[in-house]
């Protein structure tokens, strides 16, 4: 378990179940503790990602005095980076998954940091779908085709995190065994020499 100290005097713990712990000395002998699910990185992360949809919405609208565009394009860009991200963890989640039978602890943990991450995707999903649907609009297309698009590119993106993800432990597993052989390497430049 990991015990980090940090400037305002406040610790943070984050063991293997999966959630950080604020511990703050009140006084003398009474402490607070505050509990979240996650890193404290993801929440940045998170954070940000939310702020930069806002901004994006408030940089389309002012360019194009479009509620709708500035609604469907700001959630689209934040469905697509949340996506890739969690696309991500998920295929790093898949790669470690223990055995079942032998740790049923770490499946279960596995699992709920799974499920946690769907929900939070599903709830991304549904919050673009109302800021779409809640903006001033009329016809079939703004009604019934622009509240899936942005869940529909979330979707994608997080196919493909989880393909980037998958691409890159196997690419690092190729290189790791391409270098565990250096005799292999070193024969094929002689065989071409010896057949020229």
């Amino acid at each position: 378990m990991r015990v980090k100290r940090s400037f305002d005097g406040c610790v943070r713990e984050r063991g293997a179940t999966g959630m950080g712990k604020f511990e703050r000395q009140i006084s003398e002998g009474v402490t607070k503790y505050y509990w979240y699910p996650g890193e404290k990185v993801d929440w940045i992360r998170g954070v940000l990602t939310i702020l930069g949809g806002g901004l994006l919405f408030a940089l389309i609208y002012v360019v194009t005095k479009n509620n709708l565009l500035a609604a469907v394009v700001s959630g689209t860009a934040v469905q697509a980076v949340v996506g890739a991200y969690l696309g991500r963890r998920d295929a790093a989640g898949l790669s470690e998954f223990h055995d079942p039978a032998t740790e049923r602890r770490e499946a279960v943990v596995d699992g709920t940091r799974a499920a946690w991450r769907g929900t939070l995707q599903g709830l991304l999903c549904a919050g673009s779908a109302m800021l779409v649907l809640n903006m001033p609009h009329s016809g079939f297309l703004a009604d019934w085709v622009l509240p899936f698009v942005p869940s529909i590119i979330g979707a994608l993106a997080h196919s493909g995190g989880m393909l980037w993800e998958r691409l890159a432990q196997e690419v690092g597993t190729a290189d790791m065994a391409a270098a565990a052989e250096p005799g292999a390497d070193a024969e094929e430049p002689t065989k071409a020499l010896e057949a020229a």
